[in-house]
């Protein structure tokens, strides 16, 4: 990546890729009727570059916009597949899924594994290290199973091609390719920057902070459990910012090829109309932020640049 580029990137949604810039978040969607729909969310660009000067806390202000705008594409992609024209979640609502789905993920990858290591640590008579290890093994194993297991959807394979899709789209252009079908096809589906690497990242720093608070009352430690996500959340956005400016160098590569292996299971290689709808995403931010790029035609045809 160029180093004045922004680092753009957004996420797989139901039929659709959501792309996030400086000033601008889209989303598009394939609806049953084969054509494309777009909508437009406005960013306020002043408050994301203050943030952005500010390390650690830039990640967990990134995570919290990722959280709202993920919730609206989601919500969105959901009316247009499903053809039909119901009203928008209201602020009230989207803050409470936000807040349900924030609630059972630090349940099911942090609560969880810490009731249960703790109960078999007790029964078994080990000592903090072996506890916090075994910890630490559940949480890695509940994630790839929860990979594994809905994986075998073939509505979420369709969500992990267009999750690949948006990966190419990105890769493309941060090489300076053309941004048309033909040129995103030839390239990878694998990103530094991915969400996937990001959650495992979160869960192997927690592994290293949660051995040194292991001395703590179980009471404690549960409170730590989720008091503490933002701020690993934090260290894993620096992290995986480095890596992301620093891949060219072998040793980095080296140390983030777990996080890379394992969007094998959350990526899968798009079709045409797949790369098709995450361009149209990617083009409008770029459009928003007034890259020149975006003003190039997509396989002759002109880039839409009004919902």
């Amino acid at each position: 990546m160029r180093p004045t580029q922004f680092p753009y990137g957004g996420q797989a949604v139901m039929e659709g890729v959501m792309m996030r810039g400086l000033r601008q978040a889209t989303v598009a969607v394939r609806r049953p009727d084969g054509t494309i729909m777009l909508q437009d969310r406005q960013l306020d660009a002043a408050r994301r570059v203050r943030w952005a000067r500010i390390p650690i806390l830039r990640g967990i202000q990134l995570l919290g916009d990722a959280l709202v705008i993920g919730m609206w594409a989601l919500t969105f992609s959901a009316n247009a597949t499903a053809d039909t024209d119901q009203p928008p979640l209201t602020r009230r609502q989207t803050i409470g899924l936000i807040a349900l789905s924030l609630l059972f993920s630090i349940a099911l990858f942090f609560v969880v594994p810490l009731v249960v290591a703790s109960g078999l640590a007790r029964l078994l008579g080990w000592g903090i290290l072996a506890r916090e290890a075994l910890e630490g093994g559940l949480r890695l194993a509940i994630f790839v199973g929860y990979l594994l297991l809905i994986r075998r959807s073939r509505e979420i394979r369709r969500v992990f091609g267009y999750h690949g899709a948006e990966h190419k789209a990105v890769n493309a252009y941060e090489a300076g390719a053309p941004l048309t079908v033909e040129a995103v096809r030839s390239f990878t589906v694998i990103h530094p920057r991915c969400g996937t690497s990001f959650v495992l990242v979160v869960l192997l720093i927690s592994v290293v902070l949660f051995v040194v608070l292991g001395h703590l009352p179980f009471w404690a430690r549960l409170i730590s459990r989720v008091a503490l996500v933002p701020l690993i959340a934090g260290i894993a956005y620096e992290l995986l910012r480095f890596a992301a400016r620093h891949y060219r160098q072998a040793w980095v590569r080296a140390f983030v090829a777990p996080t890379l292996w394992l969007q094998q299971l959350t990526t899968a290689p798009p079709d045409d109309a797949m790369i098709e709808v995450a361009i149209l995403a990617l083009t409008r931010v770029l459009a928003a932020d007034g890259v020149e790029l975006a003003g190039q035609a997509i396989d002759g045809r002109p880039v839409p640049l009004v919902a």
